[in-house]
Parts: structure tokens; sequence; C-alpha cells
């Protein structure tokens, strides 16, 4: 799948019930665009048995952590709309043993990345919230 913003080749993943509540149109499939961190509904997209999250990160999780890290990345282009669901998904993040603000900071490090929002001021306003 091709993301809308960038024509990047995005990550497919499957969507556990107690988080497509945080998923454009409830969706049981998502993608996150490894390049614009944009998230999007998947559901004609084929199930796939392995997402790469890798694409996005090498320092991506994996494990129960790394859905609700890939959408709550996905959500960060607006804070203001977002701020219920992120802090959710990071907290269960958290709780799966992934650090979010790590990723948030190797996310800004590595390069590779080209979000519409300052990913460093992002990841401080992350950190305030989850205090």
């Amino acid at each position: 799948m091709e993301c809308p913003n960038c024509a990047a080749r995005t990550v497919v993943f499957d969507v556990p019930s107690e988080y497509r509540e945080h998923v454009p149109e409830n969706a049981q499939r998502a993608s996150v665009c490894p390049e614009c961190l944009t998230l999007g509904a998947a559901e004609t997209e084929p199930a796939v048995a392995e997402p790469r999250f890798e694409l996005i990160s090498s320092a991506f999780p994996d494990g129960e952590a790394a859905v609700p890290l890939a959408i709550g990345i996905g959500l960060l282009d607006s804070l203001a709309l977002n701020r219920t669901s992120i802090e959710a998904l990071f907290r269960a993040a958290e709780a799966a043993g992934a650090d979010p603000l790590l990723l948030l900071d190797r996310l800004h490090v590595q390069g590779g990345t080209n979000p519409d929002f300052d990913l460093s001021r992002r990841r401080h306003q992350i950190e305030q919230l989850l205090e």
C-alpha cells in the first residue's frame, strides 16, 4: 500500500480490538508510513503475518508493544485532537516493556523520516503528557 501523502510503501498491520477506537474508521487493519509517519486504515490490504515495523526504525520494538506504538506514532500529527489516544497507546506500549520516548529520540536522530511536525518538539510534549 502506498502512502497517500508521500507515496512511500507503508507498513500494514492488524489492529487488535482494544486499539481499533484509535485507528481511522475503527479499522481492523491499519498502515503507517515509515517516511512521513501517516496513519491510515488499510482494510483492503491483505493480512500480513509479520509486519515490518523495522522499516520505521531499527529501534522499533516487537511483540505486544509494536502495534500501540505504531498507532500512537501515526497520531502524532495532531496532539490536540489525539491526546487521549496517544496517552493510552503509549502507556500500553510502556506496560508491554517499550520506551516510547526513546523510540521518538531514535526516530529524530536516525533520519529517513520526514513528518509534517517537529518530531523533537512533539517528543518533549509527549514527555510532559506522560508525567
